[in-house]
């Protein structure tokens, strides 16, 4: 594949709706995929039902009983919705698309299938086999699709996650567990000019608790925390509210820091359920367990920067990241990966997503020598 066709089918793929709720958009998204992923001489594909979605799954397995096998990974859906105005791709420049998707993670998509095919033409070992698994609810959880990627992760030796690199080009080395929560406050309602009162003011109450949340952060190094929604009370001023809610998404760094950052916020909601008409109750979980970096990951990043500098690419490291992936979901079912190996781009999630089109076939051609290197025996030490 050369540049040309990598662009026009980043340009198909990224102006086909899949917005994570968008059932008709995903399937359609998925018909494409299977068309263009049946390419790969020796693959074979198959389409795996998810928990709780109509959203199938892309699955590819080559060599199955090959004596070393690598995962990769990566999701079709994305965060524009069917209703989002921003739909379709424009060239910014002869180097630069701009469109839904082309990043995260459409342009990774097509960096793994032409990696996959590159690896493919130039005689692959018998000693290799390879998953491909492509999930459809990625942007939302991966509620439907972690039992799949917990179920995979034990047939391999190493995990490889096409979510988009760094604008720098950087790598992942880790990322953030993410959770979110539900704080529900219920006071008891009354008459505001009643004095004195035995109303109990939900919302009044709620603040002291967000105002409380929010300082965590700065109480607890490496942990991030945001209120993101809010609401509570009724329209008429004159009632005090009896019910009030916050919505908390909040990331962690360590495994760690899980039971430390639920005992801080019970402490804090413990000091409001101290007073008389006041109950805030904390509901809610972390649905990714951090993504920690470890000497499996350390050595297969040293030998994905050599393949880099055998190509003349430009040098890259590999950062922390704030978000979640579904490198944290295979990391915590003991599966070494390297996380961020697809387009390099800017503005995820947004209508200014860009991808850098020259990265496509630049880290195809990376990834295609890493896995001849895994093939060669000097990756993975069993």
């Amino acid at each position: 594949m050369n540049p040309t066709e990598l662009r026009d089918q980043l340009i198909r793929w990224s102006n086909q709706n899949s917005g994570s709720e968008n059932h008709a958009g995903l399937a359609a998204m998925l018909a494409l995929l299977e068309t263009d992923f049946a390419i790969l001489p020796g693959v074979a594909l198959e389409r795996i039902a998810c928990v709780g979605t109509p959203a199938q799954a892309l699955r590819g397995r080559f060599q199955p009983s090959a004596p070393t096998q690598i995962l990769l990974s990566g999701h079709y859906d994305t965060v524009y919705g069917a209703a989002n105005p921003f739909q379709h791709c424009e060239l910014v420049d002869a180097h630069t698309l701009r469109g839904p998707g082309v990043t995260d993670m459409k342009g990774g998509l097509v960096v793994m299938l032409a990696a996959l095919d590159e690896y493919l033409r130039a005689n692959p070992s018998p000693g290799l086999g390879f998953e491909i698994l492509i999930t459809p609810d990625e942007e939302t959880g991966s509620f439907g699709s972690a039992a799949l990627l917990a179920a995979a992760a034990p047939r391999h030796h190493l995990g490889l996650v096409f979510e988009p690199a760094r604008p720098n080009g950087s790598l992942v080395q880790s990322r953030k567990g993410t959770g979110n929560f539900i704080a529900t406050c219920r006071g008891r309602a009354g008459h505001a000019a009643k004095v004195p009162s035995d109303a109990r003011n939900a919302i009044a109450a709620l603040a002291e608790f967000v105002v409380a949340a929010h300082r965590l952060p700065a109480e607890m190094p490496g942990i991030l925390l945001n209120v993101g929604l809010i609401r509570g009370g009724g329209e008429a001023t004159n009632v005090v509210p009896d019910f009030a809610q916050a919505i908390l998404d909040v990331r962690i760094t360590r495994a760690a820091d899980r039971d430390a950052v639920l005992a801080r916020l019970d402490e804090i909601a413990a000091s409001i359920n101290a007073r008389e008409g006041l109950r805030l109750e904390i509901t809610g979980s972390f649905n990714r367990p951090p993504k920690e970096c470890g000497p499996v990951e350390e050595a297969a990043f040293a030998v994905y920067q050599q393949c880099g500098n055998e190509l003349g690419l430009a040098p890259f490291g590999w950062v922390h990241a704030g978000g979640g992936s579904d490198g944290n979901l295979l990391s915590a079912a003991g599966l070494p990966n390297l996380d961020g190996l697809g387009a390099i781009g800017d503005h995820l999630h947004s209508d200014r997503e860009y991808c850098l089109l020259p990265s496509l076939m630049e880290r195809a051609q990376l990834c295609a020598r890493f896995l001849q290197r895994i093939a060669e025996g000097n990756v993975l030490k069993k």
